[in-house]
């Protein structure tokens, strides 16, 4: 029987500044009174591809091609917050990229086409690149997130430099996902 993980393809943010802004606005919609599952400082992401729970064969298969992906290192800022569906009925709170939209699509596309060649069904959304901040658990003081959402949806909170891409493994957990780097590709 082969093991089963569950991965997917992202770009980490791990600029100090640009976590820092962010988990300041993470401390704020903590403090609001909404029941929300705040995404951990060091598991701050923004996922090209999540992949679902596959064999490692076709986890190596995926890694093996993800090593030949060429693309030049860009500048990506994170502006906005917002929500999915929308944000008078949020349920996950995102943070949006402004510069560096169009090189993520051009990376989703190719991550997509590795993606789809190992056997990996076509994901049914449109790629919009952004950074997961919260899931969101309950309605209680939803009318405070929605004042913050609106308030905050050009706020710039920075940028950074893209120049790596990782195929990550998550293990759940209770405390909440694990997140370990299984391949890592840089820019050329």
């Amino acid at each position: 029987m082969s093991e089963i993980l569950r991965v997917f393809v992202a770009v980490d943010v791990e600029d100090h500044l640009l976590v820092s802004r962010v988990a300041r606005v993470a401390d704020t919609l903590a403090g609001i009174g909404v029941p929300l599952k705040i995404v951990e400082p060091y598991n701050l992401h923004v996922t090209l591809r999540f992949i679902g729970e596959v064999r490692r064969g076709v986890v190596e298969e995926i890694a093996r091609a993800l090593k030949e992906v060429k693309f030049k290192a860009f500048n990506m800022t994170l502006k906005g917050l917002g929500a999915f569906p929308n944000t008078l009925n949020p349920r996950v709170v995102w943070i949006g990229v402004s510069e560096g939209y169009k090189e993520l699509s051009s990376l989703r596309v190719e991550v997509e086409r590795i993606v789809r060649r190992a056997g990996i069904p076509a994901e049914r959304e449109e790629f919009t690149p952004h950074l997961t901040l919260a899931r969101v658990k309950g309605t209680r003081n939803i009318a405070s997130l929605v004042r913050i959402l609106n308030d905050m949806k050009d706020y710039e909170f920075g940028s950074m430099v893209v120049d790596r891409i990782r195929l990550k493994k998550s293990t759940l957990t209770k405390q909440g996902p694990v997140y370990e780097t299984l391949v890592e590709v840089k820019a050329s």
